[in-house]
């Protein structure tokens, strides 16, 4: 085979075949085709796309470029949630024990975050004692005794991946939905996953801002998966505010907590039981939607969803006392209130702006060598289609400098108040 004639297939809108993509990966990855010929192809494929069994190709080349997580040795189907990420997901901290709680395996590899906060594993490190650094085996011993154990990438893990992205993100082909699913697809599809569960966010604080493009990224993804032999479902949900109340790393962990207990915000439950659902009928624990969220609800009530919470932390070497007591999380040393300027409805609430004012202090990486005070963070306390009085808290920042004047501002600048009410819608699409 020629690349560049691979490379002229593709410019004029052919498809390549499995072999052909199999050969591009495999030799790429091997440093035997030179950036330039794969940058080249890659514009090709941001321009003229490709089809779902070239993206299910490309997928499957990826995943065997490196490492695979056999998890054969675990009892029961394997279900494994992916989120496109956005401002105060902390979704993982909620689901996974929950729908361990019924009896599903969640045997969660996860990473580090390079934007507004850390990423799921950060997260857990604001637990004093917590490690996520553990032997495979030992992985396998915990999920198959309380159903649920978090561990980090290997880095092995589909190296070709790793390779075309960080050309991606120097070519302006970042953006191209093929590409981006068979990227998320093969990190899924190596760790072992029987089924997956995916949670595609649109609007102002998500990747796709677009709903149309995150409805074809969900389904490309979708159709991905079944096409590799994967139970697969998604759900497009709204990132236009931020999701619960808390984002910052210990913030997000107490509010993991308050929602296990019943007690948390209404857009994080829902979309807590809305995924949840989805992974006890593809664990095939429950034959519908409607009979596993009865399931799952009925854990927050009873107490053992939080139950399951404080083994899963004891199981990998964490403080469980922090449910019973969240001060003894990490706390940063200065609280500051961001007051109203007027009265109205919250018409607005941009959750990028609040992601990069967190950011700010320090709560996120802003390149992959930053360290994250797990400590700060913002805590809201009006979304959309709340009333506002002049002078009612907007924000409470959580910050270790005293002053916090540019980050006031960036909230402020994140909020519009009308006169108007306006209501908001959370769960957009289920793509099945």
């Amino acid at each position: 085979m020629r690349m560049d004639s691979i490379i002229e297939k593709k410019r004029d809108g052919l498809s390549l075949s499995e072999e052909e993509i199999a050969y591009i990966v495999t030799n790429y990855t091997n440093d035997m085709i030179p950036d330039y010929q794969m940058s080249a192809l890659l514009m090709a494929i941001y321009f003229q796309g490709m089809t779902i069994e070239e993206s299910a190709s490309l997928t499957t080349a990826m995943v065997e470029s490196g490492d695979t997580v056999d998890l054969s040795a675990i009892d029961g189907i394997k279900v494994d949630k992916h989120s496109t990420g956005g401002v105060g997901d902390t979704t993982t901290l909620t689901l996974a024990p929950l729908v361990a709680s019924v009896g599903v395996s969640v045997a969660k590899m996860s990473g580090r975050g390079l934007g507004h906060t850390g990423g799921t594993l950060d997260k857990l490190e604001a637990i004093e004692g917590f490690h996520i650094e553990i032997s495979n085996e030992e992985f396998v011993n915990l999920v198959n005794k309380n159903h649920l154990a978090v561990i980090g990438q290997s880095a092995q893990l589909v190296p070709a991946d790793k390779k075309i992205y960080s050309l991606r993100d120097v070519t302006a082909t970042v953006n191209s939905i093929p590409l981006i699913a068979s990227s998320i697809m093969s990190k899924k599809i190596a760790s072992g996953a029987d089924a997956i569960v995916l949670d595609v966010k649109t609007g102002a604080g998500a990747f796709m801002q677009e709903a149309s493009e995150a409805e074809e990224l969900a389904k490309t993804m979708v159709e991905i998966g079944k096409n590799v032999g994967r139970d697969t479902l998604a759900v497009i949900s709204n990132m236009d505010q931020p999701l619960g109340y808390a984002i910052g790393n210990a913030l997000e962990v107490q509010e993991a907590i308050d929602t296990l207990k019943g007690q948390g915000p209404d857009d994080l439950t829902e979309l807590t039981l809305v995924l949840g659902s989805q992974m006890v009928v593809l664990a095939k624990k429950a034959n519908t939607m409607a009979e596993a969220r009865a399931m799952l609800e009925e854990n927050i009530k009873n107490g053992r969803a939080i139950e399951m919470f404080k083994t899963f932390v004891e199981a990998q070497g964490g403080d469980s006392k922090i449910v019973d007591d969240p001060s003894l999380l990490p706390r940063a040393n200065f609280q500051h209130e961001v007051k109203s300027e007027r009265s109205g409805y919250i018409t607005k609430l941009i959750a990028d702006k609040v992601g990069k004012a967190v950011l700010l202090l320090g709560a996120g990486r802003q390149d992959k060598d930053s360290v994250i005070d797990l400590s700060v963070g913002a805590i809201l306390h009006k979304k959309l289609g709340d009333s506002v009085t002049k002078g009612d808290t907007l924000f409470t920042i959580h910050s270790n400098v005293e002053n916090n004047d540019e980050i006031v501002t960036m909230l402020l600048e994140s909020i519009e108040i009308g006169q108007n009410k306006v209501s908001d819608t959370l769960i957009i699409k289920t793509i099945e």
